[in-house]
């Protein structure tokens, strides 16, 4: 007769090794969004693809980007946050290969519009894997560590697309980070469960993730989208979003730009300096959750934890975007933009639906407010090239200064408390 087959060992903390997959699916995430970006004037040289055409590349990105954002938040609430994440990450991965097949502006801009359709659902996936995964006093810091991926890719981006592109040409740089994501699915595939499916989590950690869980989340019903977007909670996480997310937006797409043309940085310079302030933003996204989580642990409710971090936050930006553009010093502007993207990030603003909603319903919020954010954010790109090509960067930041503060008291408004979860079956 043959033996039982031991129990499989528990892995203490496991809940820790899952966050580190959603951050490096982030990672994933913005890396291979960033690659056409290094690689642009090359490939325009190299194919004859003009300016004007590489516009139309970009937007049929930001298109189905944000379109995709809504529908793919409710995609994840039906899917569940394994097989979203399986489904989504080879579908971007595949999609970013196809980049090196091409061969005209027209191949291009079919292969951006898939990688726009499939990205987006990363981050409402991520943040329903954390509200599965954490307890709520946990959440914000778990969500920090997920969303600096975002941040540690773009810094990423430019020294791996490079290597590739120099010793092996362009089209292998695509073919790399797409593969890349494959061997993440097929880790994801072996690792990832629900913590009540997975056979390598401690009864006593299973109990801590639930410790704070309401009763309602038992075999919840599905929640109509109506319902959804007729209370004000989750309009204070969308505002949240399109309020902040076009920020990130200016940051991504427009910081070197400002620092080559109005603080003269040379390309070089950009090269060896520019990863600076991305890697603030990744520190400021997991501090925007180790502050929070360590005032629960002197006492505080996590509603005035988390609320106290962003409103110090957004006060600070105010400061840190007068600076940046009125010190003569390169940098001394470079260590205020990363000071204010340090900030920025710091605020958590997608963390707020996994404080705020039940684990059900949290990737159909977090994707209607990423796509709103990102309707904001195409709308707000036209005007800061407008301004900047006409007057300066200087109004940009001047706005930029005080829309964490009018988000803040936004979501003040119409959230409420922080760590009390929303009854969403009425």
């Amino acid at each position: 007769m043959l033996a039982d087959k031991p129990a499989p060992k528990k892995i203490p903390g496991l809940r820790w090794y899952m966050v580190g997959l959603l951050c490096m699916a982030s990672e994933l995430n913005y890396l291979d969004r960033q690659t056409l970006s290094v690689l642009a004037q090359t490939i325009q040289d190299e194919l004859k693809i003009s300016t004007q055409q590489y516009s139309y590349i970009t937007s049929s990105f930001l298109i189905s980007y944000t379109l995709m954002y809504a529908v793919s938040g409710r995609l994840v609430d039906w899917l569940g946050t394994r097989r979203s994440f399986l489904i989504f990450v080879t579908g971007w991965s595949i999609a970013n290969m196809l980049h090196g097949l091409a061969r005209t502006a027209a191949h291009f801009t079919i292969f951006r519009f898939l990688l726009g359709a499939t990205e987006p659902a990363n981050f409402p996936a991520g943040v329903k894997g954390v509200a599965e995964w954490f307890p709520m006093r946990e959440r914000a810091l778990a969500v920090g560590i997920f969303n600096a991926g975002t941040a540690i890719g773009s810094a990423m981006a430019a020294p791996f697309v490079g290597f590739i592109a120099l010793a092996w040409g362009w089209r292998w740089a695509f073919v790399a980070g797409g593969a890349l994501g494959l061997v993440w699915v097929a880790i994801w595939a072996v690792a990832y469960r629900h913590p009540r499916e997975h056979p390598r989590l401690s009864a006593e950690e299973l109990a801590l993730i639930e410790a704070d869980r309401p009763a309602s989340e038992e075999n919840p019903p599905a929640v109509p989208i109506g319902r959804l977007l007729g209370m004000r909670e989750a309009w204070g996480c969308i505002l949240a979003r399109a309020l902040t997310d076009p920020i990130s937006y200016f940051f991504i797409f427009w910081t070197p730009k400002f620092l080559q043309s109005e603080r003269g940085f040379t390309l070089t310079d950009i090269a060896k300096y520019s990863w600076i302030p991305f890697v603030a933003a990744a520190v400021g996204n997991v501090m925007g959750g180790i502050v929070p989580t360590a005032l629960v642990a002197r006492g505080w409710t996590l509603n005035r934890a988390r609320k106290t971090t962003m409103l110090v936050a957004s006060c600070c930006m105010p400061v840190w975007c007068l600076l940046i553009v009125r010190v003569p010093d390169p940098a001394l502007a470079l260590v205020f933009a990363s000071a204010a993207m340090f900030c920025h990030a710091l605020w958590a603003n997608i963390t707020l639906p996994a404080e705020k909603f039940p684990t059900h319903v949290v990737g159909t919020i977090s994707g209607f407010g990423g796509c709103i954010g990102g309707a904001v954010g195409v709308v707000t790109q036209l005007g800061i090239g407008w301004t900047v090509q006409n007057v300066s960067f200087a109004p940009v930041f001047g706005v930029c200064a005080f829309v964490h503060l009018v988000a803040y008291f936004g979501v003040s408004a119409l959230v409420g408390e922080l760590g009390k979860v929303r009854d969403v079956s009425r």
